[in-house]
């Protein structure tokens, strides 16, 4: 028996990818929706990582993590819309096994990664807010690196340890992944493997990815909104709130997604498809956005980088 699940996992070359499964005339409208939303994600990211590179005022420990942010969503987008946009239009809708290896890999590297950098902002709030004092102290140039390099290093043996867990099981029943990018669940619909000790792995996987962020994220608002209620100004409430409300935006937006993703029934393929959407798509949009509205020293950059374009362009081209 096990020497058939080798050879039958030795024979696995590539995958279908079977994507949303709409109308043929319908392709056309999700890769000009998927293109729409893949453009905005690229120049958000790309922009919001240029103005804090460039303004001398947000060379702040937040905005060096919210530089890091906005380079994990441009790259771990970039793993998955180009391959979906392409198969709108290919017949075959393959991806080659080792294809398949390396979009879920870098997937779970930079998912994993982005959940532990959210913990260490939501710890550089809770220093701001509740030891204002002690926060350049605190929040060194070397604490900050070290966060998120122990931030990727978690990314890189969670996803080393989901690829193997996930890779060696046998795919004899079927090729086709009923998704659009190579994914566990729908991997392990298609395996003939007992999955009583995957599953096992990759749930203690998951909680000791996913609680130790929660938890730190949690602890860190209570203590946050401890603080708050004893300033006595309103003002100065409002002000301690908005430094958090973004972050706290994206934190809902990407854990939503995630859990609404993995507690929905496996039975609704569908339905998980569109929750993939919002953390693989929709959160990388809207992480620059929600940054760019809710912080005024970013807005600020943004008028000033836009200033100094519009000057250095009437400069160059002559008034008739």
């Amino acid at each position: 028996m096990g020497d058939r699940e080798t050879s039958n996992h030795s024979e696995v070359t590539d995958f279908i990818l079977v994507g949303f499964r709409v109308r043929p005339e319908l392709h056309f409208l999700l890769f000009l929706l998927f293109l729409l939303v893949y453009t905005m994600i690229l120049l958000g990211n790309i922009g919001m990582m240029a103005i804090i590179i460039t303004d001398p005022r947000l060379n702040t420990p937040m905005y060096f993590f919210l530089g890091n942010l906005s380079f994990i969503d441009f790259f771990y987008s970039s793993v998955i819309a180009p391959k979906a946009m392409i198969s709108f239009w290919s017949e075959s809708k393959s991806i080659s096994f080792a294809g398949c290896v390396t979009q879920l890999f870098l997937f779970a590297l930079f998912i994993v990664t982005e959940g532990f950098l959210l913990a260490a902002m939501a710890y550089d709030r809770f220093v701001a807010i509740c030891n204002p004092l002690l926060y350049s102290v605190q929040m060194s140039a070397r604490l900050c690196v070290q966060l998120v390099a122990g931030s990727c290093f978690c990314g890189c043996i969670s996803s080393v340890l989901l690829s193997s867990i996930t890779f060696t099981l046998s795919f004899c029943a079927s090729r086709t992944i009923d998704h659009f990018y190579c994914d566990t669940r729908p991997l392990q619909r298609i395996s003939c493997s007992d999955l009583f000790i995957y599953n096992m792995v990759s749930f203690s996987l998951s909680s000791i990815i996913i609680l130790p962020t929660i938890i730190v994220i949690i602890v860190s608002y209570m203590y946050i909104v401890s603080a708050v209620l004893k300033i006595r100004s309103t003002e100065g409430r409002k002000k301690a709130f908005s430094t958090c409300s973004s972050h706290l935006g994206v934190v809902s937006v990407l854990y939503g997604a995630v859990f609404f993703m993995y507690l929905t029934p496996d039975r609704f393929p569908e339905l998980s498809k569109v929750a993939s959407l919002c953390y693989t798509l929709v959160t990388p949009m809207l992480n620059p956005l929600i940054y760019s509205l809710r912080n005024k020293d970013v807005k600020e950059a943004v008028r000033k980088l836009l200033k100094k374009k519009i000057i250095s362009f009437n400069t160059f081209v002559p008034i008739s």
